[in-house]
Parts: structure tokens; sequence; C-alpha cells
């Protein structure tokens, strides 16, 4: 199986994005609306090694063919809250299938929890979409990247209530956040 799509998807990733995004918090039925200016560049390979220490992850075999990236980015919501984060990530595939490819996705600091964290990944690799799903401790989190093209990707986030056992069905949605994502020149 051809998996080229997945180093192609983060190939276009690279580089300045600027995103509108809406907030929807069902939990008290507000919507807010964002724009997010974000960097996203490679990481060499001793801050991949970084990231897995971290994460306290082991061998993960040969990093240099895996993605791994530093991503920075400034928010600012319509009600004038901002928020700045610096963090770095490294996807590794451990799972080939019939049109996808599924791993860990490691951050060296979660969005929701200041901490490092572990997380899965599924990549489809003609749909060209990354979904990503993190367990943290209230909720959570599956957040997709669909590539329309090199210069356009749309964001869908949802946020459920992190359910009493693990792998029981996600029912309860907090947040739906949605967003088009374009690459700047």
């Amino acid at each position: 199986m051809d998996i080229q799509p997945f180093y192609d998807f983060f190939d276009c990733c690279v580089g300045e994005w600027v995103t509108e995004r809406t907030y929807h918090y069902l939990s008290h039925q507000e919507v807010e609306r964002s724009r997010t200016e974000f960097a996203i560049a490679p990481i060499t390979g001793e801050l991949k090694e970084k990231v897995l220490a971290d994460n306290q992850y082991g061998d993960a075999g040969d990093i240099d063919s895996m993605p791994g990236f530093r991503l920075g980015f400034h928010t600012v919501s319509e009600t004038g809250e901002e928020v700045s984060q610096e963090l770095r990530m490294l996807f590794v595939p451990k799972l080939k299938e019939e049109g996808f490819l599924e791993g860990d996705y490691l951050r060296d600091r979660a969005y929701e929890e200041a901490r490092p964290i572990i997380s899965h990944f599924r990549f489809g690799l003609t749909s060209r979409e990354l979904l990503m799903t993190t367990r943290y401790t209230q909720v959570v989190s599956v957040d997709s990247i669909t590539l329309v093209n090199p210069t356009l990707r749309i964001r869908k986030i949802l946020n459920y209530q992190r359910p009493p056992v693990d792998h029981a069905p996600l029912q309860n949605v907090r947040l739906a956040g949605f967003g088009v994502e374009q690459k700047q020149p």
C-alpha cells in the first residue's frame, strides 16, 4: 500500500496558516468565533527524540521517517481573549490497513492539559483526512483536519464528556468547533 499521501499531507501543512473558527459550547448554549494565526515547521531528529522521551514512549523505530513538527499559534476570540502556545508533535505510524494509516500522535504539551500526551491518529489515504483522538481527564477530543488542496483545510473539533469507562461510546458533546484554514503566501 502506498502511504505517500500521508507524507504529502504533512508537506502541505508546513508553513503559515490563518483560520477562522466557530465554537458551539453545548453545555451552556454559547457560540464563539475566533481567528488563529499559526505556523508549522519540521523538527530535528533530536527534538523528535525529546518528544518520545517526554512521553516515556520507548523505541518507536525509524524516527527520521516520522512526521514531526513545531506548532506555534496565537488565537484571538471575538471577546478579545488571547491564547498563545507552542508545542512539538510527532506522528508514529503503527498500522496500515486498506485505505488508512493509524498510529500514535505524541505532543510535548497538550491543548487541554499542560502535559505531554499520547493520542491516536487515523489518516485516510484517499480522503486526506487526519482524525486525531485525545483522551483528556474530563473530555475526549476528536479533531479532524481535511486537506482540500495544498492551501485550504477544513477543521472539525468535537469534545465529548469523557465516559466513566474507557472505550465506551462517545455520546455527550460539550463543544463542536468548525473552521476554514487557509495557507498564507
